[in-house]
């Protein structure tokens, strides 16, 4: 899918804001109309996207007989989910604590951790995302061989990824998919600067400023908010970039808002180039992760890139997760800050600084 429209995503950002979902729900099974092994979908607008065919088939059967009373009772409860990794001091992952070690405190408020585990085979949701502009073009292929040597040892059985590009404008060369096979392949097809039809993506143009540039927030705003905000369970961006930004009609605010508000981690694998004389976006790039939970992860080299994926990739099987019922009942929309503290010392945490609450 080529990514369309991010003008009226923004317009109806505006009139409607976002709808914040916090509670982990099963994983829905692929639907029939679901593109098959990861083809790219039909153009779409950036926001108020179809849900999938696989919603829809799990809507809930009408019973036979109503109730005889006239009032419906409605009971919602709002769970966070806070999914956290630790490291020690020799920045080893720490696997051996227990919900006892935690503290998490919403708004400097301590909250009471219900739901406690190590997660390592939750499926995750993943999004690869490439730039590919020109200040990318002496390490692209390295980009491609790190890659898909990643998607192939991370990708367990029910996880999904999609592939993304973004430079002048934003494309999906891959749709959701369990293959890591076909994300490989899509991979290998992402080119500097050439217009997605020609390598087995989805056509379309993304309105940008005068002059054109790189399209950084608003590929992590489409996403975020476009492909992973429905999605359930564990979910991640994993961009590939210098993170220098030049041509999005959204702001660094949209893109970490996006995040935050679909639950989704950025890790940040920033690239330096030292043939390349432009500069590059490390407090852009702090700014994504350190907000999400993600971490920023700096290459030059091809050894290097290998070393960022191995790492990202030890921390998305070594989480724990955190799930609490906010003390804040009120569904005001409002974004609550999240601190987390463990009892170990000379430790490290990754986790998210906050969330938004569901609004009425």
């Amino acid at each position: 899918m080529r990514l369309t429209s991010i003008a009226a995503g923004i317009l109806i950002l505006a009139l409607a804001g976002y709808s914040a979902l916090n509670t982990i729900a099963p994983r829905a099974a692929a639907a029939p109309g679901k593109s098959p092994q990861g083809a790219a979908r039909g153009p779409m607008s950036p926001a108020g996207s179809p849900p999938r065919d696989s919603q829809k088939e799990s809507a809930p059967q009408v019973p036979q007989e109503l109730p005889e009373t006239q009032e419906s009772i409605k009971v919602q409860t709002a769970v966070v989910n806070v999914f956290a990794t630790v490291r020690d001091k020799h920045n080893g992952i720490v696997g051996d604590l227990t919900k006892d070690d935690f503290k998490v405190y919403e708004d400097g408020v301590q909250q009471k951790v219900a739901y406690f585990s190590k997660e390592v085979n939750m499926p995750i949701s993943l999004a690869i995302m490439m730039d590919t502009s020109g200040s990318m073009y002496y390490i692209l292929g390295a980009e491609k061989d790190a890659g898909s040597r990643f998607v192939r040892e991370v990708m367990h059985k029910k996880d999904e990824a999609i592939v993304m590009t973004f430079d002048t404008d934003v494309n999906l060369l891959a749709d959701f998919t369990e293959d890591p096979a076909v994300l490989a392949r899509a991979i290998h097809r992402a080119e500097i600067n050439v217009d997605a039809t020609g390598i087995g993506g989805t056509g379309g143009t993304i309105p940008h400023r005068t002059g054109g540039g790189t399209n950084l927030y608003d590929a992590i705003y489409l996403a975020a908010h476009d492909e992973l905000g429905s999605e359930a369970g564990r979910k991640a961006l994993v961009i590939l970039s210098d993170c220098e930004d030049n041509g999005s009609k959204m702001s660094e605010r949209d893109a970490v808002e996006s995040a935050q508000r679909g639950d989704a981690v950025v890790h940040i694998i920033l690239i330096s180039d030292p043939r390349n004389s432009e500069g590059y976006g490390p407090g852009v790039a702090q700014s994504l992760a350190q907000e999400t939970g993600g971490r920023v992860i700096n290459v030059r080299n091809d050894r290097g890139l290998e070393q960022a994926f191995d790492i990202i990739s030890e921390e998305l099987r070594s989480q724990y997760v955190l799930g609490y019922t906010s003390t804040n009942a009120n569904r005001d929309g409002t974004f609550r800050k999240i601190k987390v503290e463990v009892s170990r010392p000379e430790t490290k945490i990754l986790a998210r600084r906050g969330y938004y609450a569901a609004s009425r």
